[in-house]
């Protein structure tokens, strides 16, 4: 008798919809900001926590940007798995991170500071740099990097 297996087929792609002189440049926390401001939709930036993952080649030119997950008021999940995963299928050479708070408040929490520790081993260990992490309101930010936090 034949032991027959059949198994899924697995395909990994990127489709970059920009050719690379079209691709904006990040070059501080500031123009990181403004750029995913425009990545959050007004309406629910107060109401729903929301993770991104922003991703970037070598000139810190933006491949793209990842939803990670999407929350309640006062939290979202965050999978680091499915951070590298989009870092990987991207190619990205560094990446930074992005979350809102609803609250308006800009000081990160200690699980903000948690996940971007145990996210920043993750990348170390992939050879991928996780330049920074930006909490994102509708009027500011705060930058993990600007405060010395990474």
């Amino acid at each position: 008798m034949k032991n027959i297996c059949s198994v899924s087929e697995v395909k990994l792609s990127y489709k970059s919809k920009l050719k690379a002189s079209e691709r904006p440049k990040v070059t501080h926390s500031e123009s990181v900001y403004k750029l995913l401001l425009n990545c959050f939709e007004s309406d629910t930036i107060e109401f729903r926590e929301y993770f991104k993952v922003l991703l970037l080649n070598r000139s810190n030119q933006v491949l793209g940007v990842f939803n990670v997950s999407e929350g309640g008021i006062s939290e979202t999940v965050v999978d680091i798995r499915l951070i590298m995963q989009s870092a990987i299928l991207s190619n990205a050479s560094g990446i930074i991170l992005c979350h809102n708070h609803p609250s308006g408040n800009l000081t990160a929490s200690r699980p903000d500071e948690i996940i971007t520790n145990n996210i920043k081993k993750a990348c170390d260990i992939m050879g991928i740099s996780l330049l920074d992490h930006i909490i994102v309101t509708s009027e500011s930010y705060y930058s993990f990097a600007d405060n010395g936090k990474l």
